[in-house]
């Protein structure tokens, strides 16, 4: 690609560069910090095309006010081959207009890259380890989990196209109690698997029917050699039996959603191999580590508090309200010094950079958490923690609260089966994380711009319709993007068709502040107004037939015009891969 790829990323270093050679010339101070300084498209279009707000952000460094900033910059930028307009708003806004040549030549980029466009090394290759899901290995994944999963997926994709190097990683909670009350429950259903009558499942006992395989096979392979042997001589057993099929399960539920993750961490692990002694002594080196007693909490009692002696964390040093627990008065390990350890571990495995994607009930371990991560990497190292809100099924208005299978929850499982994995993913995105979301299966299955992801599969579906066509009428035209690339367009003329290759061109940058904010939904949000302008122009080319995309008459503008689409439908599928949905070619 080249350095117009990302046209806002150019216009930025033009200004860049304008403010470099005022303050050669005097009118400017030198040495001024631009991370501050943005370029983007203008809320109102009236307004330009691109707008900075370089004067406003320059003002206190400069000592200077911003109109006269503005002033001397926007005549330097006025001189820019590319601009044909420049503009000084408000309190020092600079808004430039660029030449119809310059937005029709990024069409050309499109059409170079491919579903590529948009993809960037603007992370360097950076290694960053993106954990999301780790539900409790006790049964298959449910409605839940689902906005986690597809929204740390999501993100993991969004990072890798801008250049990072990502694990993604689950981590699996098999080292609590509930496990132990999972053995159980699968020794139980092993009972019943033998002949016994075990009347109604026992309080507190995991009732799930995904149990009765798991015991039927153990009973196939070992009939009742664990029937009268006392829980001890058997629990570690069902422990690793039960936690090896819950997360087959796991594994299989993630399938039908598209996610395959790298790693998968086992907290237990860290236990049996001495990772929670070495997290907890690499805090102890650093002098961060005390025996102490903690005040009583405000508000609900923690599990892990008690009023005794304990060896605490120095966490209020780094952020956190209070310093936390790591080991007990009576030597165990408190929940918290696994996770002490976890980040260790990611640590030593070179990652700098970590993304923790959790459920809004663990809003309260966010501060506990970057206190860990800057404590054990004396502050090089990042951790970004995000909450997912819960998801509402909704059908026929009404709450969805009963599962066909499970009995108690809907499954992770039915929701792909009954709408498709392309819709859960996107549907899943149509709002901030950490905002509630609501999913209707009506809406799910209606066919309509209601419908966000089926209005942005109708866009590529429609595009591909007409390429068909045109192989068609015209089998001479040759449609592959190197020789559309090389269509006349200056023909793309009416302002529908600029609008849409203008939009195609902030592709690129709707990547980067995706990634750099994690947040993407704004890409679900990117796509339906992109399929939203094509559908538009689609419409007007009805209405009004020298617009159509296929002009038998004039195979110059019918070839712009295709260029056009097939732009569009190149951004559609790159912007499509990272949501993790498949372009439909057809519907």
């Amino acid at each position: 690609m080249n350095q117009f790829a990302n046209p806002y990323a150019y216009i930025r270093e033009q200004v860049i560069a304008a403010i470099a050679a005022l303050a050669e010339q005097g009118v400017l101070p030198g040495d001024m910090d631009f991370a501050n300084l943005a370029v983007e498209a203008p809320r109102d279009p009236s307004h330009g095309d691109v707008a900075t707000n370089a004067a406003l952000v320059l003002t206190k460094q400069a000592r200077m006010k911003p109109r006269d900033i503005a002033e001397p910059l926007a005549a330097r930028l006025a001189d820019l081959a590319d601009v044909t307009a420049v503009d000084i708003a408000g309190p020092g806004f600079i808004n430039l207009r660029l030449s119809d040549a310059f937005w029709r030549a990024r069409l050309g980029d499109v059409l170079t890259a491919g579903p590529a466009y948009g993809d960037s090394k603007a992370a360097n290759g950076a290694k960053i380890n993106v954990e999301y899901v780790s539900a409790n290995p006790t049964g298959p994944l449910h409605v839940g989990h689902v906005r986690g999963a597809v929204y740390g997926d999501v993100l993991a994709n969004l990072l890798a196209k801008v250049g990072y190097a990502v694990c993604k990683e689950y981590y699996i909670n098999d080292a609590g109690a509930q496990v132990d009350v999972l053995a159980r429950s699968v020794h139980l259903r092993y009972r019943e698997a033998l002949g016994e009558e075990i009347g109604a499942i026992p309080e507190g006992m995991y009732p799930g029917d995904y149990l009765v395989p798991v015991a039927r096979a153990i009973a196939e392979r070992d009939g009742d050699k664990w029937r009268e042997l006392a829980e001890a001589d058997w629990l570690a057993d069902f422990r690793r039996i039960s936690v090896d099929a819950m997360m087959d399960l796991v594994r299989a539920d993630l399938a039908s959603l598209g996610i395959e993750q790298e790693v998968f961490f086992s907290e237990e692990g860290l236990h049996l191999k001495g990772g929670i002694d070495r997290g907890v002594a690499s805090l102890a080196d650093k002098g961060l580590i005390y025996t102490g007693v903690l005040e009583p909490p405000k508000g609900k009692m923690p599990e892990d508090w008690e009023p005794r002696p304990q060896t605490l964390f120095k966490a209020s040093e780094f952020g956190d309200d209070v310093d936390r627990p790591l080991q007990k008065s009576d030597g165990a390990w408190t929940y918290f010094a696994a996770d002490v350890a976890y980040h260790y571990d990611k640590l030593q495995r070179g990652y700098l950079q970590m993304v923790d994607v959790l459920g809004a009930d663990h809003g309260g371990y966010v501060k506990r958490l970057n206190a860990v991560v800057k404590a054990l990497s004396g502050g090089e190292g990042t951790l970004d923690v995000r909450l997912c809100q819960m998801v509402r099924l909704l059908r026929g208005g009404e709450v969805v609260v009963m599962s066909k299978r499970a009995g108690n929850f809907v499954t992770l499982r039915e929701l792909v089966d009954e709408v498709g994995r392309d819709v859960v993913r996107f549907m899943m995105l149509t709002r901030k994380n950490d905002a509630p979301l609501d999913f209707d299966f009506d809406a799910a299955a209606e066919q309509s711009k209601d419908n966000p992801v089926f209005y942005v599969q109708y866009a590529h579906a429609r595009i591909c319709s007409v390429l068909r066509r045109v192989g068609e009428e015209l089998p001479d035209l040759d449609l592959h993007a190197e020789n559309l690339a090389q269509a006349d367009f200056s023909r793309l003329t009416d302002s529908a068709e600029m609008d849409l290759i203008k939009q195609m061109a902030a592709w690129p940058r709707a990547v980067d502040i995706a990634a750099q904010a994690r947040e993407p939904h704004r890409i679900a949000f990117y796509l339906n107004e992109l399929a939203s302008s094509f559908h538009a122009l689609w419409n007007k080319g009805n209405a009004e037939p020298n617009l159509r995309f296929i002009i038998g008459s004039d195979q110059a503008v019918t070839q712009a015009r295709l260029a056009l689409i097939q732009g569009v439908a190149f951004v559609l599928a790159s912007g499509l891969e990272v949501m993790g949905v498949k372009p439909a070619e057809s519907m």
